[in-house]
């Protein structure tokens, strides 16, 4: 089973919204037995909410299954229990780094890696543009789906 977990400043917007667009993808590769495919934080600021209005409204657009469910922050077992951990962006990468030092399984990846970009993905609690982070975030869940399944060919 390869396990995942995205991870974002609040577990709202970006990391949900990356943890639904992969669980998509995988059940449509008829995938989904073989991921664990969850989403947390870095801060507190959002402990217990759910998926932001406008992260909602994307995937509802894009027909995109989702289910209830409260942010979470990262805690120190997240790294023992994951195989990948998807930073949205470099502050990411930071506090999970901070969390998890030293990263002696190289677990902590910046998820638009696998889109060949060494970008971040926006945050759309700042932007306002959820159409962006979507189209980040499925480019890179496409291109991870794509390398993780050819590597078990």
């Amino acid at each position: 089973m390869t396990r995942i977990l995205f991870v974002c400043h609040g577990n709202i917007c970006r990391s949900p919204m990356a943890e639904f667009v992969m669980k998509e993808l995988v059940r449509k590769a008829g995938l989904e037995n073989e991921f664990l495919i969850e989403s947390a934080a870095t801060s507190t600021e959002e402990i217990g909410n759910d998926i932001h209005y406008g992260a909602r409204q994307k995937l509802i657009e894009k027909n995109i299954p989702f289910t209830p469910r409260a942010a979470r922050q990262i805690t120190e077992s997240d790294y023992d229990k994951y195989d990948y951990l998807f930073a949205m962006d470099a502050e990411n990468i930071y506090y999970m780094n901070q969390c998890w030092y030293p990263d002696t399984e190289r677990k902590i990846r910046r998820l638009m890696g696998y889109a060949g970009k060494n970008t971040d993905i926006a945050d759309p609690w700042y932007t306002g543009n959820f159409d962006r982070t979507y189209d980040d975030i499925l480019e890179a869940c496409t291109a991870f789906l794509k390398t993780i399944t050819d590597k078990s060919k």
